[in-house]
């Protein structure tokens, strides 16, 4: 089966940046997040979304 959510280490590396860049990332509301318990972790959905957006956005400039 394949994984919905990831941790930040994961997700970072999935985007190829770092763990700090990827909690800035969150913070700033750029990548959603969730909450479980005591861990947070990104949806594949958003790293999807996000990468979505950048793209985007290179294309309107």
């Amino acid at each position: 089966m394949t994984r919905l959510l990831l941790t930040v280490p994961e997700a970072a590396a999935a985007l190829a940046v770092s763990r700090s860049k990827l909690y800035q990332l969150i913070a700033s509301g750029a990548v959603d997040s969730v909450r479980i318990d005591g861990s947070r972790r990104v949806p594949v959905s958003a790293l999807q979304d996000y990468i979505t957006h950048l793209t985007s956005a290179e294309r309107a400039a």
